[in-house]
């Protein structure tokens, strides 16, 4: 959720307020404020880790948008053997070019096909930890999709995939589950249904003071003022 903090007519300074809530009471259990700047997955792993140490919470499974799809998250996810559903994100390809998705790979022989048949083969893994998969050029030259293929001067097809992309895959699996589809749907009924309430109820659209922890204490105070509504309400239906 993006806060915006406002002096007088002048609105600059935005920050990002990251929160977790938990399935059952949709009880606020964690905020942490970033620099807008600062992409959603960067601070997930260490929230959720201070999470499951300072209360015990034995974490199951976790619902995420589409902006916490990146294989640092997946992997973690999976080392901590936690079912992760996370919202796919939807890519343009370029218009009149084959979508990756049109490239099958083979994970027995760490190839990529492409869709006249031809394999790519690894070439090698950059800085970041993408690993490169390279067309023959003397067989695109002469292939009949090149035009749909490649628009490189050297006429030639790349594609490239995170080392840890075997960990996305297996998050795109869950998502497409019973389970999965399950949790994400009610992931809108819980963490946007209490951003929402930050932002209408409680004025957490605007914060008036600069810097990140005068944004932070507004942004737990809130959430403490949440939580206050939500758990006399579920103690009262307890009886």
């Amino acid at each position: 959720m993006v806060i915006c903090i406002v002096q007088g007519n002048r609105k600059g300074s935005f920050y990002l307020d990251h929160r977790t809530t938990d399935f059952k009471f949709n009880i606020i259990t964690d905020v942490y404020v970033t620099p807008v700047n600062a992409h959603d997955s960067i601070p997930y792993l260490e929230r959720l880790d201070q999470q499951r140490n300072c209360f015990s919470f034995k974490v199951e499974a976790v619902a995420l948008d589409s902006g916490y799809l990146t294989a640092p998250i997946c992997k973690g996810l999976d080392e901590r053997d936690i079912f992760g559903v996370i919202g796919h994100r939807h890519f343009q390809s370029v218009k009149g070019l084959f979508p990756k998705r049109k490239f099958i790979y083979d994970p027995t022989e760490d190839i990529y096909t492409c869709p006249n048949g031809q394999k790519l083969t690894y070439s090698t893994t950059d800085r970041e930890r993408y690993q490169q998969y390279k067309s023959n050029r003397k067989q695109c030259e002469v292939c009949p999709f090149l035009s749909q293929c490649a628009q490189s001067k050297a006429k030639q097809k790349v594609i490239t995939r995170h080392i840890w992309e075997e960990y996305k895959e297996k998050a795109r699996e869950h998502r497409l589950s019973k389970s999965g589809k399950m949790l994400y749907k009610k992931r809108k009924e819980k963490i946007e249904r209490s951003f929402a309430d930050a932002k209408e109820l409680h004025g957490l659209r605007y914060c008036r003071l600069r810097g990140r922890e005068n944004v932070q204490e507004q942004a737990l105070m809130t959430a403490a003022c949440q939580n206050m509504k939500k758990i006399p309400n579920h103690l009262a239906k307890q009886g």
